[in-house]
């Protein structure tokens, strides 16, 4: 049996949310980024990925499609305190300019 990982998003203000654990495929499975109604007072909600010990690309395409959505309910995502792992699969994907 293999151990599941864990990934875990704590909001720690309306706009901030710190994400730990693992940002893996075995983590993230059909579960939805955010189970929070986006508050239209603030246009940039932040994600603190210092928590994060592992990435991979499944974990990218999660964070892509939740800028995707949130993007259309008018909210920009900016990543704060990406690990060295996430920035080279978004140097590899090119995709770095998304959450800046």
């Amino acid at each position: 049996m293999v151990a599941m990982s864990k990934i875990d998003i704590t909001q720690l203000e309306d706009n901030l949310f710190r994400v730990s654990g693992e940002l893996t495929r075995n983590s993230i499975g059909r579960e939805r980024l955010l189970n929070v109604k986006p508050d239209s007072k603030h246009k940039t909600w932040y994600f603190d990925l210092s928590g994060l010990s592992r990435v991979d690309t499944a974990g990218l395409a999660w964070l892509i499609h939740s800028f995707a959505e949130l993007k259309q309910q008018g909210i920009h995502l900016e990543l704060q305190n990406s690990p060295e792992q996430l920035q080279n699969l978004m140097q590899l994907g090119q995709v770095t300019n998304l959450f800046e």
